[in-house]
């Protein structure tokens, strides 16, 4: 009786489609961190089928954590809509979108994350908005600039996003955490 009930519940939620496609997925982890995530983000077919694609679930940090972690995780994702930061953040991400060759400046890479910002957007979740590029901020009479600025509206929080194709160290790292 619990499996007709997780099934009638789940076809309320998404479309055979959806479903056709989840339902061949053999890991049960990775099936369920699909459907959570589907549901939460409101993926078209297309949408899940790229980020089945792409391997969404092996490069998020949830994949290399133990199974209990991964299933208190999901169950927060299921129950409460939250996400931590094990869903969230990927490694690595994907930005062949973006047309770039194999050698390139900052500068281009800039250019062409902001000429593809709704795809990039898109790549960190659905809750993130834009905010600022090239912020200036001065720490003990030193200029930084953050390359972007995003809000996430889900948690309240602020993202920075600085793209240094040379060493970045830990020290301008702390400046910002």
């Amino acid at each position: 009786m619990a499996g007709e009930q997780i099934s009638y519940t789940l076809c309320n939620q998404l479309t055979w489609s959806h479903i056709r496609i989840v339902i061949s997925i053999e890991d049960t982890l990775k099936r369920n961190f699909y459907i959570e995530m589907c549901k939460m983000e409101h993926w078209s077919v297309r949408t899940l089928r790229e980020r089945i694609d792409s391997m969404l679930y092996e490069r998020t940090a949830i994949s290399k954590k133990p199974e209990l972690t991964i299933k208190h995780d999901l169950s927060l994702l299921s129950k409460e809509n939250k996400l931590t930061p094990d869903i969230v953040f990927k490694d690595p991400y994907f930005l062949d979108f973006l047309g770039l060759k194999n050698s390139f400046s900052e500068n281009d890479l800039e250019n062409a994350i902001l000429a593809e910002l709704q795809q990039f957007i898109i790549e960190f979740g659905t809750d993130f908005a834009f905010l600022s590029r090239q912020k200036r901020i001065t720490i003990d009479n030193e200029d930084y600039y953050i390359d972007y600025s995003f809000f996430d509206r889900t948690d309240d929080l602020v993202f920075f996003l600085i793209i240094n194709l040379v060493k970045f160290t830990f020290s301008i790292f702390t400046l910002f955490y």
